[in-house]
């Protein structure tokens, strides 16, 4: 059965309110009154009215200021107002339309005018609430659809990191400590950025990028990899080539981040004075992503065993990193690592060896 569209009646004579209810309630609409604008505010809300017929003379609040109350609400503001009134001059049609009125009925009302009035009104109402319940579906169509590209692409960025992690691996896999050491690397520099106030697209560019900053020790023989000794020179410099065979792999890619990991993997053993290899570079000729990882690197190198040597203490580490600010490292890079030593700290204390660590790593980077 079609629900019977409701009208709200106010008017502060109860003999106009019970004259307009006859007259509606004989044409099949349900009625409502209300003696002031204070109950039309209040109906407005808890009936849900289709129209509202609004006396211009009522005490305490007139029909203008009503109307001017129920256009601002945003539960109310679209529903139909006629005004229905004994003032005939212009000025005041003006300032019904001002306040928000759709229509006009002149006292004594005709029950033939009043008819046609409310029942063009009441379609208006009926198309506003299929546009306002369209928008409201389309809008919640759209977050799920927004969801769920969302979730797709999270699932693309896992798997994209779970294969930059393998390829990564894949440069020294005979190493069992490489793959924590990668993955670290990664994670300090990826808070030295955010704490550089990079913006989160640099940050994540960074984070994935950085996993391959050794990605050229694939070119270099086990032996010198593996050699529990210090190398020699002849040794040493074929170990410093892994910058340049890094370069040469990451070389031409369209993909930004596959650039950043270009320049990552040529720079990352630079020095801020100019005593790194392979190029010499110094300062901010050095790219700043370079700069980041190289502070990156050092500080996981200090705190990580090697074939060569036994690691150190986080807090010497820290005491070393200091005193090279200037010579070796960028000034500026390592405040941002010393403003986020917690987080430092709570990356090394991680204990595993996984993808999953990472991922957790990388929440604690996005937080």
């Amino acid at each position: 059965m079609e629900k019977k569209a409701k009208v709200l009646v106010a008017d502060d004579e109860e003999i106009n309110r019970l004259l307009i209810e006859a007259m509606l309630s004989s044409i099949g609409y349900d009625v409502v009154m209300a003696r002031d604008g204070f109950e039309v505010l209040e109906l407005a809300h808890s009936a849900s009215p289709d129209v509202i017929l609004l006396d211009v003379m009522m005490p305490k609040m007139d029909g203008f200021e009503t109307a001017i109350l129920l256009r601002s609400n945003e539960e109310t503001k679209l529903i139909p107002i006629v005004m229905v009134t004994a003032l005939h001059e212009v000025e005041d049609r003006v300032r019904a339309l001002k306040a928000g009125a759709d229509d006009f009925l002149t006292k004594p009302v005709n029950k033939t005018e009043l008819s046609a009035r409310v029942q063009s009104l009441v379609k208006v109402k009926a198309y506003n609430d299929h546009m306002k319940n369209y928008q409201k579906e389309l809008e919640e169509e759209v977050a799920r659809k927004t969801s769920l590209l969302r979730e797709a692409l999270h699932q693309i960025k896992i798997a994209s990191l779970d294969t930059i992690l393998r390829l990564s691996y894949a440069a020294e896999f005979k190493d069992e400590n490489t793959g924590l050491h990668i993955q670290r690397v990664s994670l300090y520099a990826a808070a030295i950025s955010r704490q550089m106030e990079m913006d989160d697209e640099t940050v994540d560019a960074i984070l994935y990028a950085s996993l391959m900053h050794d990605i050229g020790k694939i070119g270099i023989p086990d032996y010198i990899l593996l050699k529990s000794s210090r190398l020699d020179i002849a040794e040493w410099k074929i170990m410093r080539q892994h910058t340049t065979i890094g370069a040469a792999i990451m070389k031409g890619s369209s993909s930004n981040i596959v650039q950043l990991a270009e320049q990552i993997a040529l720079n990352h053993h630079e020095k801020w004075d100019g005593s790194g290899y392979p190029q010499g570079l110094s300062g901010t000729d050095i790219p700043l992503v370079g700069r980041i990882v190289i502070v990156a690197d050092v500080f996981d190198a200090l705190t990580s065993n090697r074939p060569y040597k036994k690691t150190i203490s986080v807090e010497k580490a820290f005491t070393i990193i200091h005193k090279r600010k200037g010579t070796h490292f960028d000034p500026a890079v390592v405040d941002a690592f010393f403003a986020i030593k917690d987080e430092i700290r709570k990356i090394i204390s991680q204990k595993n060896n996984d993808k999953e660590y990472f991922l957790r790593g990388l929440d604690n980077v996005n937080k």
